[in-house]
């Protein structure tokens, strides 16, 4: 489940989110009203069965023709990337074999419109086929070799690769989330519940009415019963198994692990609590992080139970977020809070360079900084009475926490020069040229365009990809802004311009993530597998199972594989910076595998690659905190990124030069990383 930081122009609203693996839809499907429900048949109100099955093609006014219902959702991601969303009749023969790569033949996939509505609710409508084109399966267990029936759910998919139709690289196996069944997350996503649609070719197949001893649905120790000929609808719910027909079916979807764990209606303490005591046995890195949970909530508590309005409930659930050195842990920001302890600037931007010195690099105009006549350039001696680089240590970004050390350095950078509004500091600087120091107050005025400005918001695309040809290298130059857009548009955008490279010869891509706040993590392995000649294991992750309690892998490993059609094989260069995080990161750790490319950069990437897509909570007062619950290791069992980042093959130093001019020292770098391949 997609990750990253936003902060509304607007309403100063910060969204931590994060990519990663999650089902991520955001449909543009046009506002209209869902046929309304026949009154003489009630959804769900089945006649009795005859004893004599209905035969295939009899007439019987009870035979399904049609599923509707209504697709409920509490994700914050939910409504985010997706551009072409439908219910899939779901092939469910993956669950039956126990294969997570089964994929869904294309001649069997029958599709139906989801509609989002004004009020941002979601109700779709499924046609049924007459003769289903799905897989038989023999599931009556009864040791004979028989014709067997097509087993379904109701699924909510989205197309993000190729046509219409679902592709291996849009999802295979079975689903786990918006789905007509329930799914067993700590039983390796087992179907447990919910409601099946089944088709049997006549009123010989046998289908199970139980999950047996074992627990199982779909294993030889299922008793089973005969079914009748055409579409049935299969509870799971009850015992033994409902089976019934109704000519239109009502079935709402269920949202599955996804769900946002909602404490919303507890009170301030009891919220907490809930909250610390899932989170405790959740969070994948506390060994590696060195977290003491009973020493956190022994400080935290206290001001919880002593919270009598929203503000101080909001700095006591922030305090609890700085205490895990984790950029995926994020709190909704409050903005009055945030304005009333950072509203105030200077019209300042600063840099640390590799040698240490701290310089201003923009002087915005008709602002203090600029009215006191602080230069670009100007190096920044003392900031309060005490050395610039002392100062900056003793920031707590207000944007934290962070994962890694070089990206907490920056946020404190940034956030050195954010005070209250109408507050003074003494200000200790060398003007270019000037030979000693000048000492000056500058009192602070409400702004946020120098926020804005150092945090890179001022550059906001139009597309979520844009790509070149530099010249005069006649090297390739792709920036890709997140993995959370339009995925469908991502992807045709992306095999575009990799084909109209390979077409023109290009000799070399540089591909620049260096403000890639992540999304969608199989997206950017797919978009990984245009540069891979063969399959491999890149990471595993793992989960907290709370029958066994411990952290359990979650199968099959991610993989990088192949795309169809043409594999562009050319040198490669990965551009990153503190501010690609999560899948971001997990794109350029799979470019840089074997040697594959040249990763360059002034610093690391972020460091935070634990996926947050199970954990996100609704608090009181309309607060939400995410906390990461997937664990990211490397084949071998070591973990993957978190705290450490992508390193930089190539680690260009921050100089004044660099910092002050137009020219991109780290883009010049690549390209002569890559020129030095070629020639």
């Amino acid at each position: 489940m997609p990750h990253f930081r936003r902060i509304s122009i607007f309403i100063l609203t910060l969204a931590l989110l994060t990519i990663s693996c999650r089902v991520s839809l955001s449909p543009a499907t046009p506002t209209v009203n869902p046929p309304a429900t026949p009154t003489s048949t009630p959804a769900n109100t089945p006649t009795a069965l005859p004893n004599a099955p209905i035969q295939a093609g009899e007439a019987n006014p009870d035979e399904p023709t049609s599923i509707f219902g209504k697709i409920p959702y509490t994700s914050p991601f939910f409504l985010n990337s997706t551009s072409e969303p439908f219910v899939l009749l779901e092939d469910e023969t993956g669950f039956i074999r126990r294969d997570r790569e089964f994929v869904f033949p294309l001649e069997g996939q029958t599709m139906g419109p989801v509609i989002v509505h004004d009020d941002k609710t979601l109700t779709y409508e499924l046609s049924l086929p007459a003769v289903p084109q799905g897989t038989y399966s023999d599931v009556d267990n009864n040791g004979k070799k028989d014709t067997g029936v097509q087993v379904f759910a109701v699924a909510y998919w989205d197309n993000t690769w190729g046509g219409p139709f679902l592709e291996e690289r849009d999802g295979t196996g079975w689903s786990t989330a918006y789905t007509s069944t329930v799914v067993d997350p700590n039983n390796n996503d087992e179907i447990v519940g919910g409601t099946l649609v089944v088709w049997a070719p006549d009123d010989q197949q046998a289908f199970p009415t139980s999950f047996g001893a074992d627990g199982k649905l779909f294993t030889e120790d299922d008793p089973t019963a005969a079914i009748p000929a055409g579409y049935s609808l299969v509870d799971l719910g009850e015992g033994p198994f409902r089976v019934y027909k109704v000519a239109r079916p009502e079935l709402d979807l269920n949202e599955g692990v996804v769900a946002v764990n909602d404490f919303s209606n507890l009170s301030y303490t009891d919220a907490f609590d809930q909250l610390f005591l899932k989170i405790s046995k959740e969070y994948p890195f506390t060994a590696e992080k060195g977290i003491d949970w009973q020493a956190i909530y022994t400080r935290i508590q206290p001001e919880i139970a002593n919270a009598h309005n929203t503000s101080d409930f909001y700095k006591a659930l922030r305090d609890f977020a700085f205490s895990i050195p984790d950029g995926h842990v994020g709190l909704q920001l409050d903005p009055q809070v945030f304005y009333d302890e950072n509203g105030g600037g200077f019209g300042l931007v600063l840099a640390e360079l590799s040698d240490g010195r701290v310089i201003v690099t923009d002087v915005l105009p008709n602002l203090p900084a600029a009215d006191a006549g602080i230069q670009p350039g100007a190096e920044i001696v003392t900031w309060n009475g005490i050395p610039v680089k002392t100062a900056i240590d003793q920031i707590v970004p207000a944007l934290g926490p962070y994962s890694s050390e070089q990206a907490k350095r920056q946020g404190q950078i940034t956030f050195l020069t954010r005070v209250p509004p109408n507050s003074s500091v003494d200000v200790s600087y060398v003007n270019p040229g000037d030979q000693s120091p000048n000492q000056i107050s500058l009192k602070s005025v409400p702004e946020y365009d120098s926020l804005f400005q150092a945090l890179g918001y001022n550059d906001q695309p139009l597309l979520p990809l844009e790509a070149k040809i530099l010249q005069p290298s006649g090297l390739g130059y792709i920036r890709i802004h997140s993995f959370d857009d339009n995925y469908h548009l991502m992807a045709q955008l992306w095999e575009r311009y990799i084909q109209d490279f390979q077409d023109q010869k290009v000799p070399g891509i540089i591909i620049d993530v260096r403000s890639n706040p992540g999304g969608n993590a199989g997206l950017a392995n797919d978009f990984a597998g245009f540069f891979f000649k063969n399959e491999m294991d890149i990471y595993r992750r793992s989960y907290f199972n709370e029958k066994t309690g411990k952290f359990e892998y979650e199968e099959p490993p991610a993989k990088v594989k192949p795309a169809p059609g043409t594999i562009y094989d050319q040198p490669l260069a990965v551009l990153v910076s503190p501010d690609c995080v999560s899948a971001c990161e997990g794109f350029a750790y799979t470019l840089q595998l074997d040697g594959r490319s040249t990763v360059v950069g002034h610093y690391p990437s972020a460091g935070a690659f634990g996926e947050v897509g199970r954990g996100q909570y609704k608090l009181p007062d309309g607060l939400s905190m995410q906390f990461p619950t997937g664990r990211p290791e490397t084949m071998d069992g070591k973990v993957l990124i978190e705290g450490t980042g992508v390193i930089p093959d190539i680690t260009v130093p921050v100089t004044e030069q660099s910092a002050l001019s137009q020219e991109d020292t780290v883009l010049q770098s690549a390209i002569q990383a890559l020129q030095s391949k070629i020639q």
